[in-house]
């Protein structure tokens, strides 16, 4: 079985955020946001997280745009242009459009938890991602929502 994780660092301390990947020995921290270095970022900054992670939880930090929705996408969502339900639909054509089964496989990824900024996963791509994964990998997967 392969076991996939997700957390927000919104509105986490660094504290809780790191303690949450150690207790739950992830093994990779996954960053699946488009821009990983804005200033609202705190200590989720790309760079920041490298180093956190590494120093801290003793695990790889690598950031995979492919996994990110595009800007367009996301900005129609934030301005409310579309539904939830039609971000979705596009998000996950998206995925399969990429390829990203046959190009980056799930196995590899058993034990990461992968990381975008919403608080929760209701209306988060990081759950849609797993889920993606879940759905069509040959492999049983878990997801785990690190909250």
């Amino acid at each position: 079985m392969i076991t996939l994780y997700t957390i927000g660092f919104t509105k986490k301390s660094a504290e809780q955020f790191f303690s949450l990947l150690r207790a739950n020995n992830v093994k990779q921290l996954i960053d699946v946001r488009i821009n990983n270095s804005s200033q609202l970022s705190g200590f989720a900054k790309g760079k920041d997280l490298e180093f956190f992670a590494k120093e801290i939880c003793h695990i790889p930090y690598k950031h995979v745009t492919d996994f990110a929705p595009t800007k367009e996408l996301l900005d129609k969502w934030h301005k409310q242009e579309v539904s939830w339900e039609k971000y979705e639909d596009i998000y996950t054509s998206l995925l399969k459009k990429r390829d990203i089964l046959k190009k980056y496989g799930v196995k590899q990824y058993n034990g990461a938890c992968f990381l975008c900024s919403e608080e929760t996963t209701e209306n988060c791509h990081r759950r849609l991602l797993t889920e993606y994964m879940q759905k069509h990998s040959a492999e049983e997967v878990k997801i785990i929502h690190l909250l």
